[in-house]
């Protein structure tokens, strides 16, 4: 099984949900049996580590970001993931937009999903410290639903 989350540039909210989930399937004892990645829509932090506020919020809740690097997302990621959870509906209508007439990949927002009472995980980029906690609540959220759907499909 594989998921890829996705936001704008891949140094906010993605990589603190690939973050996120890698740590509670590891406490799960599922991370042998899960492939965790995150993209963005856009290209211009190609290669670049997560914006240091996310780095810092996760790394408060014992997450540690420092090793990823973004990346754009691509067509073949359809084809290569389960499951690829946007963050917003600009996100969502990109992936669709691009989204080859052929490919495994289950398209959702990823909050609409694990969450219910929010469609969107915010941008937190132009926003002060507290939007990135807000993000990881969100998030942190989120993936305890979502380890559970993937136990379930294992």
């Amino acid at each position: 099984m594989e998921v890829l989350f996705v936001c704008l540039g891949n140094i906010c909210r993605s990589p603190t949900a690939e973050g996120v989930l890698r740590h509670k399937l590891r406490d799960a004892g599922l991370s042998g049996q899960v492939e965790v990645a995150s993209a963005g829509t856009g290209e211009w932090h190609i290669g670049n580590p997560p914006d240091q506020r996310s780095q810092r919020a996760a790394l408060a809740r014992g997450y540690d970001l420092s090793s990823q690097r973004a990346q754009q997302v691509s067509r073949a990621d359809f084809a290569r993931y389960d499951l690829i959870l946007a963050m917003d509906h600009s996100n969502l209508r990109n992936l669709k937009a691009m989204q080859p007439g052929q490919g495994k990949a289950e398209l959702d927002l990823f909050l609409r999903r694990f969450d219910g009472g929010v469609d969107e995980v915010p941008d937190p980029y132009y926003e002060g410290e507290q939007g990135f906690e807000r993000v990881l609540d969100l998030i942190e959220r989120a993936c305890d639903l979502l380890v559970i759907e993937l136990k379930g499909r294992l």
